[in-house]
């Protein structure tokens, strides 16, 4: 089915209420942390992942006054430790429901912090060199062009300002998903990178995940991803791979499915 027959705003719109639903099924990225996580925040004991693994060392290293925008990073997780530990936090999240689990714990724990709903990919609504950091953790596969999210993130972020960002391996966008293959422990090739739910699936396929409600994906290339935020004006000074803990395709057992980044606005 061509990219033509879903356009990219009802992309959005059907991924919105897919999160929507997930929220309220509290699915491992709508669980508000606990009271105790943030109170040990406020002194100075916290943590934010762009993977399952720890940021390395020096990647986020003190965040109090720092203005700090979560980008598609909704959900009461990440956004309120932030503010605990003393940051000025922004989230921006396609997702009302996302949004309502930050709102949430930020009344729960007298916490400050400002949540907007829109599209990663236009950031209108802050003005240039509005952030000193943006805190980008695996989202961007649930839109189909990606060099717009890039380009918001470096008019946004001051100078010196900091981009961590993390995203799918693409290829592990590649195999077949048969359940067939997977119990014979078989990687088949089927789709091509940059890959797209949108134009690779069936018509069938695609009309399931619809009406299953489940989000729409977008495996974009490491041109898209990397190259993306070279084009975009950015420096690269950090960059790290990071293993699935528990693997859902064949092909993860044999790589690492995540990859993080560390840019800087010169």
């Amino acid at each position: 089915m061509p990219d033509s027959r879903i356009h990219s705003a009802d992309v959005l719109a059907h991924n919105a209420a897919a999160w929507d639903r997930q929220a309220a099924a509290q699915c491992e990225w709508s669980r508000p942390v606990s009271a105790e996580v943030i109170a040990s925040a406020r002194n100075g004991d916290w943590s934010v992942h762009l993977t399952p693994s720890a940021l390395p060392e020096g990647w986020l290293p003190d965040v109090r006054g720092q203005r700090i925008l979560c980008l598609a990073s909704g959900g009461g997780q990440q956004a309120p430790v932030l503010s605990a530990a003393g940051a000025q936090v922004t989230v921006l999240d396609a997702s009302a429901a996302q949004l309502a689990q930050d709102d949430m714990v930020a009344r729960r724990d007298g916490l400050t912090l400002t949540t907007v709903q829109g599209d990663m990919r236009d950031l209108s609504a802050f003005k240039d060199a509005a952030f000193d950091c943006i805190l980008h953790p695996i989202s961007n596969l649930y839109v189909p062009d990606i060099r717009p999210v890039w380009a918001e993130c470096f008019r946004v972020l001051r100078q010196g300002g900091r981009l961590l960002s993390s995203f799918f391996n693409p290829v592990v966008f590649v195999a077949d998903r048969s359940p067939e293959y997977a119990a014979q422990g078989i990687i088949r090739p089927r789709f091509k990178v940059p890959y797209s739910d949108v134009r690779d699936l069936t018509s069938s396929e695609l009309a399931k995940r619809r009406s299953n409600s489940e989000a729409l994906v977008f495996g974009h290339s490491l041109s898209e991803q990397i190259g993306g935020q070279l084009e975009a004006g950015f420096v690269l000074k950090g960059f790290y791979e990071d293993e699935q803990p528990k693997p859902r395709f064949v092909i993860e057992h044999f790589l690492p499915s995540f990859l993080a980044t560390y840019a800087i606005k010169p």
